[in-house]
């Protein structure tokens, strides 16, 4: 689905992929995937379409960046993170 640059769509349209997370709400959670992905955003007052619960962070972040596929592993190896999906926007 995304070639080694970190984009997806047809050769005349490619365009990096958001995704979304959630991740407990506290402060070493926070840390340790801004870390890994200094780009994420955190938004703490919404579920995002993930549908974080009370006491979880929406974290989005982008695949436009170098190390787009080592960060996204890195994340996903994390036991707290359950899933992770792509992000369409409001």
């Amino acid at each position: 689905m995304l070639s080694p640059s970190g984009l997806t769509g047809n050769p005349d349209g490619l365009r990096s992929l958001t995704y979304e997370f959630c991740i407990p709400a506290d402060s070493e959670a926070i840390k340790e995937v801004q870390s890994i992905d200094p780009s994420l955003k955190i938004y703490p007052h919404s579920p995002g379409r993930i549908g974080c619960k009370k006491g979880e962070y929406l974290c989005i972040g982008d695949t436009h960046q170098v190390q787009w596929k080592e960060i996204l592993l890195k994340l996903a190896s994390l036991t707290y993170i359950q899933k992770i999906n792509p992000f369409y926007g409001e």
